[in-house]
């Protein structure tokens, strides 16, 4: 599998090196608004958004950073590593359910 997407697999890996140039970047994130945020820029907060905003009470990497690391390069480092999660969980779903298809 690997070798049929090499192409993709390079473009993914600089997508992933390339990730903490978010952290360079001016105001927030699209669609990463806290509910006061949504509030400010909208007016109202989507009664969906309401009551589900709080479901997630702990995150594994926030702000895509390891707990306990600080600094600009250990930002960096957490930018990398909740991309190489975040690519890893998504590749791990895809094969699930393209060996579920193919059987």
């Amino acid at each position: 599998m690997i070798k049929d997407f090499r192409n993709l697999w390079l473009a993914l890996g600089v997508l992933i090196i390339l990730s903490p140039l978010g952290l360079i970047a001016t105001g927030t994130a699209f669609g990463e608004w806290s509910k006061e945020e949504l509030l400010a820029e909208v007016g109202f907060i989507p009664a969906g958004l309401e009551k589900f905003a709080d479901m997630w009470k702990y995150v594994l990497l926030p702000d895509y950073s390891i707990p306990g690391l600080e600094g600009p390069l250990q930002s960096a480092f957490g930018y990398i590593f909740s991309a190489v999660i975040g690519v890893a969980l998504v590749v791990a779903v895809i094969m699930m359910f393209s060996r579920i298809v193919r059987e």
